[in-house]
């Protein structure tokens, strides 16, 4: 857990980027976080593109033994501190999913890849089972191969294979 107390005060000490770029829009005051990769602002559910958070309720075990919330990991990540700024991807009727950028040290960095990278997030799967983001799969095998965040801890499971299990249980094809 010492690489995430450091990646969050990394983004906690970025500087705060005026206003969003032109097509972009603030990660809002007032945001309530649900999952890692999921929040809610102004009453409209938002989702990062491409990556799929550990789910809330599922579990690891730290290196003490002591069992931990593998989705509060996640969003532990997910912070508002780095200034965010997000461009709408995709809309549905609930979910709009967004790319979103953090401002560390004067740079912007893709969120999504920021968490994969570290190991607190997963590339997101299409219904076939391949990844939406290359870029993305590539960062999670270097991220799990390296046992980078998440992933130095055995039991961590993919949550790509919790969820498929999930809809095989209900009959429904992931």
């Amino acid at each position: 857990m010492r690489l995430l107390g450091a990646l969050t005060l990394a983004f906690s000490t970025a500087h705060a980027v005026a206003a969003a770029p032109a097509g972009y829009f603030d990660f809002a005051t007032g945001t309530v976080l649900e999952a890692g990769d999921t929040w809610v602002s102004a009453g409209k559910r938002y989702r990062l593109y491409g990556l799929q958070s550990c789910v809330r309720g599922t579990s690891y075990t730290d290196m003490r033994g002591n069992r931990r919330d593998c989705g509060d990991a996640s969003i532990a990540v997910l912070v508002k501190d780095t200034s965010p700024v997000c461009a709408l991807v995709a809309g549905h009727t609930d979910m709009t999913f967004a790319v979103c950028y953090a401002s560390v040290g004067g740079q912007r960095l893709d969120l999504a890849m920021v968490m994969i990278a570290q190991g607190y997030g997963f590339a997101s799967l299409d219904r076939e089972g391949r990844p939406i983001s290359v870029a993305y799969a590539v960062a999670e095998q270097n991220a799990r191969a390296a046992r980078r965040g998440l992933w130095q801890f055995d039991d961590v499971q993919h949550p790509a294979i919790l969820l498929s299990r999930v809809a095989r249980n209900r009959g429904v094809s992931p």
